[in-house]
């Protein structure tokens, strides 16, 4: 689990600190599930009891592994930041050309990445490429199903 620093923004480590305490919250549920489950008897054939068990154990793992992510957080300090170059935790108006039309994009870790709110992950082919580019700039991303070609028109802090 445990590596380098993560790089979050402000508002991705309160989305994974929130969603940590809620999985904590949840816990005394869990385990009056877990009673209510064996007062039906035999374990060995109960699939509440079971059931009940696995939320438990999957609850347990996403809190570790959130754990580990806010202990490893660094929270982007974006005042400092050039504000024209795609950056982290800044978002970019581009224009697709083959598509014909404009695309926003923010550019977050992979841990805060969500493709239907348009957060697109730095790690990924897309955001690897055009991190660093400035308004004006043309750029070709090489993805799976060929090349992706691009014209950033703003970007935004």
């Amino acid at each position: 689990m445990s590596g380098g620093r993560i790089h979050l923004t402000r508002e991705g480590y309160e989305k994974i600190r929130n969603e940590h305490e809620e999985l904590i919250r949840r816990r005394k549920d869990i385990a009056k599930d877990i009673e209510r489950a064996r007062a039906f008897g035999d374990l060995r054939e109960n699939a509440e009891y079971d059931a009940a068990k696995n939320a438990q154990a999957m609850n347990e793992k996403r809190i570790c592994e959130l754990s580990d992510t806010l202990s490893r957080a660094s929270i982007l300090d974006e005042e400092g930041m050039d504000k024209d170059k795609i950056l982290l935790g800044a978002t970019a108006t581009l224009f697709d050309e083959e598509m014909d039309e404009e695309i926003r994009y923010t550019f977050v870790s992979a841990e805060e990445a969500d493709f239907e709110a348009n957060k697109i992950s730095i790690a990924s082919p897309i955001g690897r490429t055009l991190l660093g580019h400035k308004v004006g700039d043309v750029v070709e991303v090489q993805v799976p199903a060929g090349v992706l070609r691009y014209v950033v028109r703003q970007i935004e802090r």
